[in-house]
């Protein structure tokens, strides 16, 4: 598991507080909200004209999502973790073509993605006892 890519892309969704308490999987969510939450400013940005901050957005957007695909662990699923890599390399693919051809449909087609996604993650956190189990 990598983590110096996506060590900037956690500072980025540090702001958020909670990260001091989170269990992996609760990081994991984190990274995910902070991504969703630049897609909403990044098709803001793009609405009102604002290129330079839309490319720092949907920039910093994209390294979240490395950072999401720096945490796969290939030991847990081997053809899960495949798809989800193959998933992340699209979003960020998509997210670069967006900045460039301007285009908030683009940014909607992610955002639902990373949407599904998370609210699948969410569905398998462990159990509040499991985690204090294992502690």
């Amino acid at each position: 598991m990598g983590f110096g890519y996506g060590a900037g892309a956690y500072q980025q969704v540090c702001s958020h507080g909670g990260v001091e308490s989170a269990d992996p999987h609760g990081l994991i969510t984190l990274l995910m909200d902070g991504a969703l939450e630049r897609l909403v400013k990044a098709r803001a940005h793009m609405l009102r004209g604002e290129v330079a901050a839309k490319g720092e957005t949907i920039s910093r957007c994209i390294e979240i999502i490395g950072g999401l695909r720096d945490s796969l662990d290939p030991k847990v699923d081997t053809a899960m973790v495949e798809r989800l890599d193959s998933l992340y390399e699209y979003m960020s693919r998509r997210l670069l073509q967006a900045n460039l051809r301007d285009d908030a449909e683009i940014l909607d087609e992610v955002s639902r993605l990373l949407q599904q996604l998370r609210d699948s993650w969410v569905q398998i956190a462990p159990s509040p006892t499991a985690h204090a189990v294992g502690a």
